[in-house]
């Protein structure tokens, strides 16, 4: 599910802007960027992962350090001295005085060093707390979507149900018909005489058994209760992954009905189900 989040928090030493953004992926994928805090983008991966399960989150963090005891100004002072000779001596080799100004001489490498402090507790404590936040304004919107993806697999399930309402009163009517093409078979091959009823029975029974479709009934009929119960449940457990895989174990039966099917009825509403299950894989997808 998607969500988006920016919102701009001050500190005393700081302040900062975080950006959150949630799309829709298969797994939990961690994705942070902006200002480097060290061990605590760990520590905001684990809020994350704590309440999001599924999803690509984008996390941007822009800081704006306000106070000059935010920074450490260090100047290799050894390095320095060692830089100074080296220039004495050079002008006693070369017989005339070189200078190096000062404003040059920091300039060079490995000489002076800016970097911000490390975060106190306090400060550790408040960035999670503006992150926790921003995440919050994240999760209402991905409900406020999943709301309305329930809204269209409950549709989809009703249209998926009612297709299997129909295959049980078609599934009925298929011995008669094996009976009757059968029949025509022995008449398109030149049979003289009928074939004796008790072995017409017992070819039709031998075919019915063969092309037979009530286990993959009942096999759709129970992955659609679950299906409901799972999308029905007020836990707030992750069943993005369980759906999926219903959703898949659906696409299966409906391809094995449509390969026994001796009924171009039947094939039409094994194909309708293989159509709603596409757009409901499409939906399931997209759920934590």
């Amino acid at each position: 599910m998607t969500g988006f989040a920016e919102k701009k928090f001050s500190h005393p030493s700081f302040s900062l802007k975080f950006t959150v953004r949630t799309l829709n992926h298969r797994f939990f994928d961690w994705s942070y960027r902006g200002e480097y805090v060290g061990e605590l983008e760990s520590a905001f991966r684990s809020i994350c992962q704590a309440r999001i399960f599924r999803g690509r989150v984008e996390v941007n963090l822009e800081l704006e350090l306000s106070s000059p005891e935010s920074w450490e100004v260090k100047i290799n002072v050894p390095l320095a001295q060692q830089i100074m000779g080296a220039m004495e001596d050079l002008s006693g080799r070369l017989g005339k005085d070189i200078y190096l100004s000062a404003d040059r001489l920091i300039s060079l490498p490995f000489i002076l060093n800016i970097q911000r402090k490390t975060f106190s507790s306090e400060e550790m404590a408040f960035l999670k707390k503006c992150f926790e936040q921003v995440l919050g304004e994240v999760i209402k919107e991905r409900e406020r979507e999943g709301r309305e993806i329930r809204k269209e697999i409950r549709r989809l399930t009703r249209e998926i149900q009612k297709a299997v309402t129909r295959l049980e009163k078609l599934k009925n009517k298929q011995p008669e018909l094996i009976r009757q093409r059968l029949e025509a078979r022995v008449k398109e091959i030149g049979r003289e005489e009928p074939l004796p009823e008790d072995k017409l029975v017992e070819e039709t029974a031998y075919i019915v058994q063969k092309y037979d479709l009530t286990e993959e009934i009942a096999r759709l009929k129970f992955h659609l209760d679950y299906l409901k119960e799972l999308i029905s449940s007020p836990d707030k457990f992750p069943v993005g992954k369980k759906l999926d895989f219903i959703a898949q174990e659906l696409y299966r039966e409906a391809n094995t009905i449509s390969s026994k099917s001796q009924d171009i009825a039947i094939t039409k509403e094994s194909l309708s189900i293989k159509h709603a299950v596409e757009n409901l894989r499409q939906q399931v997808q997209n759920v934590e």
